[in-house]
C-alpha cells in the first residue's frame, strides 16, 4: 500500500548542486554527440534469453550499418560466448577500420588478464572499467570507504594500462565509468576520476572517456544536467576527457536527461538503438538521434530504412517494439482522430512543393525512414471525412466533392460504429462501390444505350428494365448528360457532375459522379458510375443516383414506369 507520506520512507537520493550560473539552459544541441551503442551488452544483459552467437553477429552487422563508431560488443571476461565473439570478431576480420569495438570488465585484476586476452590482435578497442563510489554501494555492496572505492579505480586502472603496454599493436583508448556516478557527492566522483586520468595521462593526443552514468535515474534531468556540467566545469585534465552519459530511464526521462547532458558539456552518449536494457532500459539512441534529425541537426546515424533495424532487433531480443515508440512504432505517423486527419490532409496539399517539412502532427516525413504514406492516416469510429477522403485519394485517385465527403463519412461511421473496428482503405473503397455504384441495379438499370448526334444534338435511346420489364426511351440534348435526363423526364436536376479516371493505361476506368436534387423539395442524393466507357459511367451515375432518391421515398418507380410508357 502506498504511503500518505513518503517522505517517512523515502529521501532524496542525489546532492544538490550549487551552480547558480548554469550555462546550459541557454544552450542548444547543434551537433551529434559520439554515439556508443550498448546493445550487445547492457541490451543482452536484459534480454529473457541472451542472443546466441549469430544473432550477436547480425546485431553487430547492424549496428555497423547504422553508423555506429563506439560499439560495446560484450564483458568476455565474465561470459564465454561474449569471449568467442569478441574472438570471432577480431580473427575473421568483421570490425571496419573506423570502428572501435569497446569491452566492459570490472575493477578486478583477473578479469582485466582475461579482458585484454579476449582483445589480442585487435587493431583498436575500448577498455572499460568500471566501480561504484556512491554512498549505498559503499556501505552496503564493496563496505568500502571513500578511500577505499578510489583505490579499487586506482588499482584497476594500472592493471589496464599495463596489460595494454604488452600489446602495443592495439590502438586504445580507455574508459571508466564511477558507477551510480549521479548518487554520488561529486567532490568524490570528480577526484576518483582525476586520479584515472592522471594514471592514464589524459591529454589532447591521448584522450579518456570519462562515462558519468545515470546507472539509476534519481533525478529530475536538470539535477542531472548540473552535475554534468559541474564535472565539466572541475575537472581536471578536461581537454583530454571524453565527458560520456549513460543513462537509464528508472523515471521514465532517460532522453531528456541525455540531450541536457549534452548542452551541459557532454561529448558522447551510450544507449540502446531503441531503448532496451536493464529494469527499464537504457536511452533510446534512435529516439534521440531522430530528435536531432528533426531540428535540422544531422544524427550522423542512418535510419533510412528503420523497418529493417525494427526487424533485426526483435529477431535478436525477442522483444517487440512497441506500436506507439517514437519515430519506430507502427502507430507512431498514424491519425484515427477526424480533425487530425483533416489537418493532416490539407497539410499534404501544402506540402507537395515545398522544400521545408512543416505539417501538422507529422514532426519527421515517414518517407525519410523508409515508411510510405500508407499508414498515416487510418480510419475507426473516432475518424472524420478527412481522413477518408485522403484514403481514397491517395490509394484509388478519387477525390471526393466535400458534400460528398460530408455524406461518406456518415456511412463510414456508422459501419466502424457497428462493427467497432478499424477500417482499411480497400474496405472503404468497397463500402463506397456498394453505397452509390452497385445501387444502379436496385429498382430500375440501364440495359443498353445508343448514343448518336443530329444537327448538333445528343440523341440517346436508352433501354432500362423495371421489374423485370424492359421499357425504351428517347431523349435529346446538347449533351450526353442532357440528354440522359430528357429521356428520363423525371423531376430531377443536376447539383454536381465530376469525372474521375481510375486507375492508368489500359486498366483505367472512368468514375462520374452525379448528385441530382428532386425539383421543389431541395433534397439531394448522389450516385457514382464505373465503367470503360465515361458516357456509360455518366448513365449508370445517374441511374444509381435516382435509384437513390428512390430508396429515399423522394422518388417512386411509378415516376419511372409512367414516363417509360
Amino acid at each position: 500500500m502506498m504511503l500518505a507520506d513518503p517522505s517517512k520512507k523515502y529521501r532524496r537520493m542525489y546532492q544538490r548542486v550549487d551552480l547558480p550560473d548554469r550555462q546550459w539552459p541557454n544552450k542548444e544541441i547543434t551537433q551529434a554527440p559520439i554515439w556508443m551503442s550498448t546493445d550487445l551488452r547492457d541490451g543482452n544483459q536484459a534480454i529473457f534469453e541472451p542472443m546466441d552467437m549469430e544473432q550477436k553477429f547480425k546485431m553487430f552487422q547492424m549496428l555497423v550499418k547504422i553508423g555506429f563508431k563506439h560499439i560495446e560488443i560484450g564483458f568476455p571476461s565474465a561470459s564465454q560466448i561474449d569471449f568467442d565473439f569478441t574472438r570471432k570478431l577480431i580473427e575473421e576480420g568483421h570490425i571496419p577500420e573506423d570502428v572501435y569495438i569497446e569491452v566492459l570488465v570490472q575493477a578486478r585484476d583477473h578479469l582485466i588478464q582475461r579482458t585484454f586476452e579476449a582483445l589480442e590482435g585487435a587493431k583498436r578497442a575500448i577498455v572499460h572499467i568500471y566501480n561504484s563510489n556512491s554512498p549505498t554501494f559503499r556501505s552496503k555492496v564493496l563496505n568500502v570507504d571513500i578511500a577505499g572505492a578510489k583505490q579499487l579505480a586506482i588499482n584497476a586502472a594500472e592493471k589496464v594500462k599495463e596489460y595494454a603496454a604488452k600489446q602495443p599493436e592495439t590502438q586504445w583508448i580507455f574508459q571508466y565509468s564511477p558507477e551510480c556516478f549521479s548518487a554520488t557527492e561529486l567532490e568524490v566522483a570528480k577526484d576518483v576520476c582525476d586520479a584515472v586520468t592522471e594514471i592514464w595521462e589524459a591529454s589532447p593526443e591521448n584522450k579518456v572517456i570519462l562515462n558519468l552514468p545515470a546507472t539509476v535515474e534519481v533525478s529530475t534531468p536538470n539535477v542531472y544536467a548540473d552535475q554534468i556540467e559541474w564535472m565539466h566545469r572541475n575537472l581536471a585534465r578536461r581537454d583530454g576527457v571524453i565527458i560520456s552519459v549513460h543513462c537509464h530511464n528508472d523515471r521514465g526521462c532517460g532522453i531528456a536527461a541525455s540531450e541536457l547532458a549534452i548542452m551541459a558539456g557532454a561529448d558522447r552518449v551510450e544507449g540502446c538503438v531503441f531503448g532496451n536494457g536493464e529494469r527499464t532500459g537504457n536511452v533510446d539512441v534512435a529516439a534521440m538521434a531522430l530528435n536531432m534529425y528533426t531540428q535540422g541537426v544531422a544524427p550522423n546515424l542512418d535510419f533510412s530504412n528503420i523497418n529493417e533495424i525494427i526487424a533485426t532487433v526483435e529477431e535478436c531480443t525477442g522483444l517487440p517494439i512497441h506500436p506507439r515508440h517514437p519515430y519506430a512504432g507502427d502507430l507512431v505517423f498514424t491519425a484515427f482522430s477526424g480533425s487530425h486527419q483533416d489537418a493532416i490532409k490539407k497539410g499534404f496539399e501544402y506540402q507537395k512543393n515545398a522544400e521545408i517539412w512543416d505539417m501538422p502532427y507529422l514532426p519527421i516525413d515517414p518517407k525519410d525512414l523508409g515508411r510510405d504514406y500508407d499508414a498515416v492516416i487510418r480510419v475507426n469510429s473516432q475518424s472524420g471525412k478527412g481522413g477518408i477522403a485522403y484514403l481514397l485519394e491517395s490509394n484509388y485517385n478519387v477525390v471526393l466533392p466535400r458534400r460528398l465527403q460530408i455524406e461518406f463519412s456518415q456511412v463510414v461511421q456508422q459501419h466502424t460504429d457497428a462493427t467497432a473496428k478499424e477500417i482499411s482503405a480497400t474496405e472503404i473503397w468497397t463500402l463506397f462501390k456498394d453505397t452509390y455504384v452497385a445501387i444502379k441495379d436496385k429498382n430500375y438499370s440501364a440495359k443498353n444505350y445508343k448514343l448518336s448526334d443530329e444537327n448538333g444534338n445528343q440523341i440517346v435511346e436508352l433501354e432500362i428494365e423495371i421489374d423485370g420489364e424492359t421499357q425504351h426511351l428517347r431523349g435529346e440534348g446538347n449533351g450526353p448528360i442532357s440528354a440522359i435526363l430528357n429521356a428520363l423526364q423525371l423531376p430531377i436536376d443536376v447539383l454536381n457532375y465530376e469525372e474521375r479516371s481510375i486507375g492508368s493505361g489500359a486498366n483505367a476506368k472512368a468514375l462520374a459522379l452525379v448528385e441530382l436534387q428532386v425539383k421543389g423539395t431541395g433534397k439531394s442524393a448522389f450516385g457514382a458510375g464505373m465503367h470503360d466507357n465515361i458516357v456509360t459511367s455518366s448513365i449508370e451515375a445517374i441511374i444509381a443516383c435516382t435509384n437513390r432518391l428512390i430508396e429515399q421515398d423522394l422518388l417512386s418507380t411509378t415516376d419511372i414506369i409512367s414516363e417509360a410508357v
